[in-house]
């Protein structure tokens, strides 16, 4: 009874703490808002004030009217030079908000070109998750010492000195703390944007790093109406609330603006660093490019408010269910982490089981980052495959032999004619907790390439396909050799830690 009652004063201790906790919160936030801001004007091509993309898209946007311009880009060497050339066209404005930001060559890099753009007179605001953000205010506080440079962290957590206190507030505010600003968006001179599932680093833009391979992603480039809308979410995010100024967490800082600059120039004659500028500027440049004009593409996006979790109105699952509830012949599903919980399960084997083919491509578990995740999706391998549906586990191999990229693509493909791309993984997390944006189209000539990228992670090269055999799982590698019953190539503790970890009650945080 004594410890019954030590514990029961325990839980209500810290149930106390915490709400004094997320109130102390809401009130410094509230008095630490920064002063709000929007997306800078547009001008025509052939005013005084244009800039090179203005001068590049607004003949292009006239010539389709009411239409948006589309490119998929795959490729990391793509990814990285088309937000390289954007920046170098920009001459108005540069908007970016990103879950990571890498404070590697690759993140280093990007911010070497936001200061080129700054030094030219760009206004660049950049808006960062703050759980990615943390360890590294220094290099986000130099940048925000330029004069044309304001850095917000979303969602921060107030206490940025010592990893104990971050680690206090931390549990008090966890409910506060474990929703996410997952988007990501960058936008040029609000004529031209790029948003998708890749994030900022060396991963991302096609390097190993230390421990992490390469990803294999998907992005889209759009300019017109669309992109001019990503300018009004962004300003919707910068001046929610939710956006802090990176400043008003630190109080007497020295930012270090010129160190920065120093160290990153230092980095840009590094090997690493060539390497991936090289494939950079290697790439198509903007004008040939190439987009797609097209009607026939909106986009989707979560407000603010759902990183409080305050109603559902508006969130973007609500637009994404009767998108795929409606298929009728097939429905393609490409999602680095696939935890569906109850719901999505009974909305998948229903379809399934309607005759609809479903087919789902997500991470092995010797290419996953997150084996915790793993741990959740393998629970429900066994009813999806058993209602009829189809299951590739990514896990390519490279030229030397040596295991190839990790996926981070998020695709879904319906009846081959409307897909969303974006930043929406098809778990919980990205359902309930994160905020998350992608577009939907339906024009022919993006959905062809769409498919032909979702068939390239299909195949057996890049997959395993999954089978049942009773009770059995098997993984294939097209005909090489006999399958495989158990995660092919994952060491046996990784095996045993993502079995114990799928049988914990915690799929609604993955």
């Amino acid at each position: 009874m004594i410890l019954l009652a030590w514990l029961a004063a325990a839980v209500l201790f810290f149930a106390a703490a915490s709400v004094l906790a997320l109130y102390s919160y809401g009130r410094f936030a509230r008095m630490a808002q920064g002063a709000p801001s929007q997306m800078l004007p547009l001008a025509d091509a052939d005013a005084a004030e244009a800039t090179a993309l203005d001068r590049l898209l607004a003949p292009l946007e006239r010539a389709a009217p009411g239409a948006t311009g589309v490119a998929c880009i795959f490729d990391a060497g793509d990814a990285l030079a088309h937000r390289v050339a954007s920046a170098r066209a920009a001459g108005r404005s540069l908007d970016l908000m990103y879950y990571i930001w890498r404070d590697d060559p690759g993140g280093r890099m990007a911010a070497r070109e936001l200061l080129a753009a700054a030094d030219r007179g760009v206004r660049v605001r950049l808006l960062l998750d703050d759980i990615n953000a943390q360890g590294f205010d220094p290099k986000y506080l130099a940048l925000d010492a330029h004069p044309r440079i304001e850095v917000r962290l979303f969602n921060p957590i107030r206490t940025r000195r010592t990893a104990l206190g971050r680690g206090v507030e931390m549990a008090l505010c966890l409910v506060r703390f474990n929703r996410r600003m997952h988007c990501k968006l960058w936008l040029a001179d609000g004529r031209l944007a790029i948003t998708g599932g890749r994030n900022i680093g060396n991963v991302y833009f096609g390097a190993h790093a230390a421990r992490k391979r390469a990803t294999r992603d998907a992005d889209v480039m759009i300019a017109g109406p669309v992109a001019r809308e990503t300018g009004v979410v962004f300003d919707d995010y910068w001046n929610s609330g939710l956006a802090l100024p990176i400043t008003a967490l630190w109080k007497n800082k020295e930012a270090g603006l010129d160190r920065f600059r120093a160290a990153i120039e230092a980095e840009a004659q590094g090997r690493a660093w060539r390497r991936m500028m090289a494939a950079a500027e290697g790439a198509q440049p903007l004008p040939e490019r190439g987009l797609r004009w097209t009607q026939a593409i909106r986009l989707l996006v979560d407000p603010p408010a759902k990183a409080l979790g305050r109603g559902r109105d508006g969130w973007l699952p609500a637009a994404l269910e009767p998108l795929l509830n409606d298929a009728r012949d097939s429905i393609r599903i490409v999602s680095p982490y696939f935890v569906p919980g109850a719901g999505g399960m009974a909305q998948l084997t229903d379809l399934a089981r309607r005759g609809v083919r479903v087919e789902i491509v997500t991470n092995a578990l010797t290419a996953t980052d997150h084996t915790i995740v793993h741990g959740a999706y393998r629970r429900y391998r066994r009813a999806l495959l058993g209602a009829g549906a189809r299951i590739f586990e990514f896990a390519p191999r490279g030229r030397t032999g040596r295991r190839g990229e990790m996926l981070h693509s998020k695709i879904f493909i319906v009846d081959d004619d409307r897909a969303f791309v974006g930043s929406f993984n098809f778990d919980l997390r990205s359902a309930f907790l994160n905020t998350e944006m992608g577009i939907v189209v339906s024009d022919p000539e993006v959905l062809a390439e769409l498919r032909d990228e979702v068939a390239r992670l299909m195949a057996p090269e890049a997959s395993y396909a999954l089978q049942l055999d009773g009770r059995v799982l098997r993984w294939w590698r097209g005909r090489a050799g006999p399958p495989s019953l158990h995660d092919p190539e994952a060491p046996a503790l990784r095996r045993g830690a993502s079995w114990a970890i799928g049988h914990l009650p915690i799929h609604s945080f993955l």
